[in-house]
């Protein structure tokens, strides 16, 4: 039998994502992709794969995965979720061999809202315009279009060796970070009063619950239009921030549509693009404007972190509360491995 991954049960959101479908705006197709480009790339490097390959991206509902043909080796980086192997508690970001027989959960935990299991080889599925990404709403890309349920299999091939030992992954830029999310002003921020663009810096905002992989809703105040709400439809990049007729702003995300009519107030730089997706509804931050060399900087920075790559560190013994406590580095929380190297 050949390995296959297979799916136990899939809460609403679970998608198979790859770096997006580049290259096809112009003829109106969106990219998708991942929500959380950080993330993805951090399991994919952990487990040995192309920095783009296709993953699971797993949302707050969940995924059950168990492994059939052959062991496969698996990586898991994004938000703080609740991670198991056959009830076992793991690190949030952590590197494993999943056995036949054996069975992973991933829940909802702490905080974050999307976390990506990467595989040790690829998920052999075909591609839809060059890409295995899932773009739902179109029905193009990943498993049928769609998103994964309760029953899927998912054939793999190219198989790495799995690790041998289970692994606790270090990459410093899944840490949080704050409240504050960076913003470039524009490109229509003529369209609004100068009380709405200091409202919109000054505002605590918060995440509605209507909010998916198209577009984050905002909830707290109203901007106000200078120009009315409605422009010559123009391309949209992500992270745009559309404020339409009712005065609450809509962040573009990964599933966004590849133009559109709103005026935009501001863009959130690349580099902070994951930390927005993290947040869950009801979550609040704030926007603080950034000059386009600060997000240059900042996406440079971002890209030189990655290149350096993750780490990985053994988890020794039996997992316990204390042991974990102290591996777990999905927050960049490297203290007790520096004390260890220093011994």
């Amino acid at each position: 039998m050949s390995a296959r991954l297979v799916i136990g049960a899939a809460g609403p959101g679970v998608t198979l994502q790859d770096a997006g479908r580049r290259g096809s705006l112009r003829f109106g197709v969106t990219p998708a992709g991942p929500m959380d480009a950080g993330a993805f790339a951090a399991a994919n490097l952990a487990v040995g794969a192309a920095v783009g390959a296709a993953a699971i991206e797993v949302s707050l509902g969940g995924v059950e995965l168990s492994a059939e043909g052959e062991t496969i080796g698996l990586a898991i980086a994004g938000g703080e979720f609740d991670i198991r192997l056959d009830g076992a508690p793991l690190p949030a970001a952590c590197a494993l061999a999943l056995e036949p027989g054996a069975r992973l959960s991933i829940r909802a935990g702490r905080g974050g809202a999307w976390c990506y299991v990467a595989v040790g080889g690829r998920i052999d599925l075909p591609l839809a315009l060059g890409s295995l990404a899932t773009h739902a709403r179109s029905s193009m890309g990943g498993l049928e279009g769609r998103g994964l349920r309760a029953g899927d299999v998912l054939p793999l091939a190219g198989l790495a060796s799995p690790p041998r030992e289970m692994l606790a992954l270090d990459a410093p830029w899944l840490a949080a970070g704050g409240e504050t999310i960076r913003a470039l002003l524009g490109p229509q921020a003529d369209y609004f009063t100068q009380d709405a663009i200091d409202e919109f810096l000054s505002a605590r905002w918060r995440l509605s619950p209507r909010s998916d992989r198209m577009a984050y809703r905002l909830e707290g105040a109203r901007l106000s239009h200078a120009k009315g709400h409605d422009i010559v439809s123009d391309g949209v990049a992500l992270g745009a921030i559309q404020v339409p007729g009712d005065g609450a702003p809509l962040v573009l995300m990964a599933d966004r549509q590849p133009t559109g009519g709103y005026p935009k107030i501001a863009n959130v730089i690349g580099a902070d693009i994951g930390r927005l997706a993290q947040r869950r509804p009801g979550e609040a931050f704030s926007f603080v404007a950034a000059s386009i060399e600060e997000a240059v900087a900042a996406r440079r920075a971002l890209s030189e972190a990655m290149a350096a790559g993750v780490r990985l560190q053994p988890l020794a013994g039996e997992l316990s509360t204390e042991l974990l406590l102290s591996t777990n580095l999905i927050g960049g929380v490297a203290d007790a491995f520096l004390a260890m190297e220093k011994e």
